[in-house]
């Protein structure tokens, strides 16, 4: 099993929507994806093209610091999503690695909006954590690790989605 079938079926385990295509034919993938939202935030850097066929509202997000950034009230509406790429994953774990690098975004985005939509190359899934670190272009700088759809049990034992975090994580694998 390559490590991009093993990503896909861990991530899957967790809940998270699979999804495969090229990348000539990501835009239109995404644009299926996030033909619901109400608005659709975008992280500085993310590449212009994987935006092209979408039909929603676009909200971006300004820089780290500075005039420009999406306040916590304005991800919480109603509707939004969020699209982000990623820095690496994990393969063995299904995991999503993010280090607020091109494309990603500050921690906030990811954990407010109600979908979350990434993309990953094949070229970014390694097989374990320790690969993980060393892919990173500065293991030093804060990570947030995804592995699927925000999730926590209650009192009694029962799966509750959503409360710490996006209710849908739609993952797109770029091959």
């Amino acid at each position: 099993m390559s490590l991009a079938e093993l990503f896909a079926e861990r991530a899957g385990d967790y809940r998270a929507g699979m999804h495969h295509c090229t990348e000539e034919d990501l835009p239109e993938l995404l644009g299926r994806l996030l033909a619901g939202a109400s608005k659709v935030v975008l992280p500085p850097g993310l590449p212009g093209a994987w935006t092209a066929a979408l039909t929603a509202p676009v909200l971006r997000d300004g820089l780290a610091v500075g005039p420009g950034l999406l306040t916590a009230a304005e991800l919480d509406q109603a509707g939004v999503s969020v699209l982000t790429a990623c820095a690496v994953a994990i393969a063995e774990t299904g995991t999503l690695v993010l280090d607020a690098g091109a494309g990603q975004g500050r921690r906030l985005l990811t954990l407010v909006p109600d979908h979350h939509v990434c993309v990953v190359h094949d070229a970014q899934i390694v097989a374990d954590v320790p690969d993980m670190i060393a892919a990173l272009p500065d293991p030093t700088r804060p990570l947030t690790m995804i592995s699927g759809p925000s999730a926590t049990s209650d009192i009694e034992l029962n799966r509750v989605e959503g409360v710490h975090g996006p209710r849908r994580l739609d993952i797109v694998c770029v091959h």
